[in-house]
């Protein structure tokens, strides 16, 4: 009897050994057939300053073929123009609203994602993804954020970052690579020792190793529509210029890096940025130049291609986008996006025609909630503490560009006025195709009121869904927070 029982416990386990012997290819074949994908987020990039999105007069020869061999989103914008709070987004794929990523994580701002929240590299590392990031992180905690390789090198030398990366381009598995920069940031000191000095953008007189420094004449510059015309407005652009043309070089450095590892052909690349240009008017603020930006992406792995895809799409989607690029199933009600990924071969696909936008601080003492719809044409903005004076980012409120107008005592900082940008009304409400600088504020027009009212309701289902805590500032429901009692 005792043999016959031994004998049987042999022949399971050969069995077994044989099953998993037979299906260890399998799995091999999955994970080659799964992407590479490289994220490349720039700080503090607009629109306005890329070759590929219209400007002539900015050196981006590098990211400029990227969009030549890709899909350029004409409409892509992040959740907030801060940030932390919007790479809490982009690695999320939730509104920070809903996972207390409020405003900036670093001193004693010290916002931090719910410790609940599962992120895009974990979801990645878990389905056998090398996940690696460098330079800007800014999110926390990293136990939410964690990445299993972090590279170290300069964040304003894109050309020594991307030679950090050799290790990464040449994985045994299939890489994630975050690629974020601090360049086009502005520089410190925030505050020059001649007031009208422009910021450096993080520019040297010495430069970078590796790099060529690209230096533009101020006179040269394109000032985008909501900017004074200004001496010192042109002096800023020009070296946020330089910073944007030094991004391109490492990016194209990255890119040549990529090609010689023979991947490239089975490598998702994406540029982004988290939020616009570092002048007030635009970082920090829902305005469109705050919030509309550059999204670049070229796909290899889909023979389809479109060179302009129209579609709204927002940071919200990219980890859903993401993961189903990787071939990573997921339950689509874990995020607030969804993914782009079947219509990323379309130049109008149907019904991506609307987007939201949800901010809360930038720094700390930045308290100005505003919630943001964009419907087809029409956008609402609801500034819920419109009572208060309109803050401003330590960054931006030393900027000779605005010290330029707010010294001389200017009654207009570009189009608009001082005071309108500094007191805002509770609502604002805009035709973007009549009027894309948003200056005509149609929210008093009783003409638009229906609009306006279907826009609030949107806005109401929108922070009900996403489970904003704000949303009690419409009728002072309280039923979403918790009691507080028995802590």
């Amino acid at each position: 009897m005792l043999k016959t029982i031994q004998a049987l416990l042999v022949v399971t386990v050969l069995v077994f050994t044989s099953c998993a012997e037979k299906k260890a290819p399998e799995q091999v074949v999955k994970k080659q057939n799964q992407p590479n994908i490289i994220l490349f987020v720039a700080d503090d990039h607009g629109t306005d300053a890329l070759g590929c999105y219209g400007n002539e007069v900015i050196k981006t020869p590098n990211l400029d073929q990227l969009a030549a061999e890709g899909t350029i989103f004409k409409n892509a914008y992040c959740t907030s123009a801060s940030c932390a709070a919007s790479r809490s987004v982009i690695l999320s794929g939730k509104f920070g609203h809903a996972t207390g990523s409020y405003g900036h994580v670093h001193d004693y701002h010290h916002f931090s994602t719910f410790d609940n929240v599962k992120s895009l590299p974990i979801l990645l590392e878990e389905d056998g993804y090398e996940t690696a990031r460098i330079g800007k992180y800014h999110v926390a905690p990293e136990t939410v954020y964690h990445f299993n390789t972090v590279l170290e090198a300069d964040p304003r030398n894109t050309v020594e970052m991307a030679e950090k990366c050799g290790n990464v381009l040449n994985s045994d598995k299939p890489f994630f690579l975050y690629f974020c920069t601090d360049d086009p940031h502005r520089g410190h000191p925030f505050e020059p020792e001649q007031w009208n000095d422009p910021n450096s953008f993080g520019n040297k007189v010495e430069g970078y190793k590796g790099v060529e420094t690209v230096v533009y004449d101020p006179k040269d510059v394109l000032v985008p529509s909501f900017l004074p015309d200004t001496k010192e407005s042109r002096e800023e652009i020009a070296q946020y210029y330089q910073s944007v043309s030094r991004i391109d070089q490492g990016f194209g450095k990255l890119m040549k890096m990529l090609q010689e590892t023979g991947k490239a052909d089975n490598t998702i690349v994406m540029y982004i940025s988290d939020n616009g240009m570092a002048f007030p008017g635009a970082k920090t603020t829902v305005h469109e130049p705050g919030i509309k930006l550059p999204c670049i992406i070229k796909d290899p792995t889909n023979s389809n291609k479109v060179s302009t895809n129209n579609a709204m799409i927002s940071w919200v989607d990219l980890t859903p986008t993401i993961l189903d690029m990787a071939k990573v199933s997921y339950n689509e009600k874990d995020f607030h996006g969804k993914s782009f990924k079947s219509i990323l071969s379309e130049e109008n696909p149907k019904d991506w025609n609307e987007v939201y936008a949800s901010h809360t601080f930038h720094e700390i003492t930045m308290y100005y909630p505003m919630r943001v719809v964009r419907s087809n044409n029409y956008k609402l903005i609801w500034n819920i503490a419109w009572r208060l004076e309109y803050p401003f980012a330590s960054d931006l409120w030393a900027s000779s560009t605005w010290q330029s107008i707010y010294r001389n005592n200017i009654e207009y900082y570009g189009p608009k006025k001082v005071d309108d940008y500094l007191f805002r009304p509770e609502f604002e409400l805009y035709d973007l195709d009549k009027d894309p600088d948003e200056m005509n504020n149609l929210a008093t027009d009783n003409e638009f009121s229906d609009i306006l009212n279907s826009l609030k309701d949107k806005l109401k289902t929108f922070q009900q869904k996403t489970r904003d805590p704000w949303q009690i500032m419409w009728s002072h429901d309280s039923s979403m927070q918790g009691t507080g009692v028995n802590l």
